[in-house]
């Protein structure tokens, strides 16, 4: 019998760490090759991963909501027939193939021998709070403040000296013990400047719980020493926290690289639309067009690939490091998307090459997976230009910031009725508000313009899209 260790893979464009969200086996649980084991969470995506091996499942060494970085034991596998298993066992170095062999399981993305070094994630209080920089690296670290206590179920001993859990006057036992508690309650606690020694304890077999922590805060617990003056990151039965992580983790951090990197202009245009809310419908009734959503965002996405065909600065990008401007000859549309994990942009690949049936459903298809959190690393990487359509939340429009690796997004309006002059005459139309930001390094106000006003153009009156 061998018993195989599951390291966490790169799933993709150098994945570093991933959460652990859930657990698909359990152990003693008999599996197959590429059998589903286990849902992680990127800095992108939920992704599900299959084992490479076949047998028995003898251990979950991580619990659920625990961040791990690539190349951690995850799982372990016994088998009784070597010839069962897909892949080799993860030793400290990669195993080399026999003479003749095939090469075990590429299928595996990430599996094999590392090109590079995992990045270390910051040492668990490492910094201060008493200190701007501190909190702010304080505030990375994954898994601080989950709202109502641990996702995980699992508890781990504290860095502190063995000693009693509670007061020594109330304990009888004979040697010490060592305080429990699971991490981000031994976070919370940290950051609110509380020695756990001084809590005491009320979960199973003597843990910690974050109410613990919280009561001795307002004086509910043990009497200690106060928390330390000046801490940062402090909760109450007044404040929820959430950690900063996944998917808006990578958010932030995108926005506020784009925002103080590329000077943005952002213009906008009012239009009527009552000819493309009329096209829609029109869309929507067509056989081609029954098993696809149609909605006003779909005309957009072609009026969008139209005009790039006049103003192709838009679909480039500036490359600093070279110091060229590289245009592309393909629209990798992005489409952002609200999720409960974030914004995410996934896009359309060659999207001015479809037809509007297909870019329909590939819209479509991009929007459902990526409300699902099922969004792919290779679907949110490669796009040139993106559109954000806030009209669907009711709002007029915005100022949006451009999604690094781009140099324009446009904003698409809600739809209203409202009194417009049409053919001399007031009358209740369809009239919607386009925003577009673009780096105004290379893309002037005249190219910004006439995209700009050509996208409207189509929208006015979708006939004119015969003319680009």
């Amino acid at each position: 019998m061998s018993v195989n260790e599951y390291k966490l893979p790169d799933v993709g464009e150098g994945l570093t760490e991933a959460e652990i969200v859930s657990w698909k086996v359990k152990v003693g649980d008999t599996i197959k090759v590429n059998d589903i084991v286990v849902e992680i969470e990127t800095a992108k995506s939920l992704v599900e991963l299959p084992s490479p091996y076949a047998g028995t499942i003898t251990a979950l060494h991580v619990p659920e909501g625990e961040t791990v970085a690539v190349g951690t034991p995850i799982i372990s596998v016994s088998s009784g027939d070597s010839a069962d298993v897909a892949a080799p066992s993860a030793p400290a170095a990669p195993a080399t193939p026999d003479a003749g062999e095939e090469e075990p399981m590429k299928t595996l993305v990430g599996y094999g021998p590392r090109t590079t070094d995992a990045k270390r994630r910051p040492r668990r209080g490492g910094a201060t709070p008493h200190s701007d920089a501190g909190a702010a690296a304080q505030l990375q670290l994954q898994g601080a403040f989950m709202p109502g206590g641990a996702e995980t179920a699992d508890v781990v001993e504290s860095d502190e000296p063995a000693v009693p859990a509670t007061p020594a006057a109330h304990s009888d036992e004979a040697g010490p013990v060592r305080t429990l508690a699971k991490p981000p309650v031994r976070k919370l606690a940290k950051d609110l400047g509380i020695d756990l020694r001084s809590v005491t304890p009320t979960g199973p077999n003597g843990t910690i719980t974050r109410g613990d922590v919280e009561g001795f805060t307002s004086g509910a617990g043990t009497s200690a020493a106060a928390p330390a003056a000046g801490a940062v990151l402090r909760s109450g039965e007044r404040e929820t926290r959430e950690p900063i992580k996944g998917v808006r983790k990578m958010m932030g951090q995108a926005m506020v690289n784009s925002a103080f990197t590329l000077p943005h202009v952002t213009e906008w245009i009012t239009v009527d639309v009552t000819k493309t809310m009329r096209y829609v419908e029109k869309l929507k009734a067509h056989r081609d067009f029954r098993d696809v959503k149609v909605s006003p965002l779909l005309v957009v996405a072609k009026a969008v690939c139209l005009a790039m065909r006049r103003t192709p600065e838009v679909n480039a990008v500036w490359d600093e490091q070279a110091q060229e401007i590289v245009f592309k000859n393909y629209v990798n549309l992005g489409i952002a998307a609200a999720t409960p994990r974030g914004l995410v942009v996934p896009n359309v690949k060659d999207a001015d090459s479809m037809s509007m049936v297909d870019l329909a459903g590939s819209i479509g298809e991009l929007t459902r997976t990526a409300r699902e959190g099922k969004t792919q690393p290779a679907e949110m990487s490669g796009g040139t230009f993106t559109i954000t359509n806030v009209g669907v939340f009711g709002v007029d429009a915005g100022t949006p910031i451009i999604n690094p690796g781009e140099s324009a997004i446009l904003c698409f309006g809600a739809v209203r009725k409202q009194p417009w002059v049409h053919n001399g005459k007031i009358k209740a139309r369809d009239v919607t508000t386009l925003a577009l930001s673009f780096d105004h390094r290379f893309i002037d106000g005249q190219k910004g313009s006439q995209f700009i006003a050509d996208v409207a153009a189509v929208l006015e009156d979708p006939a004119s899209a015969l003319l680009f």
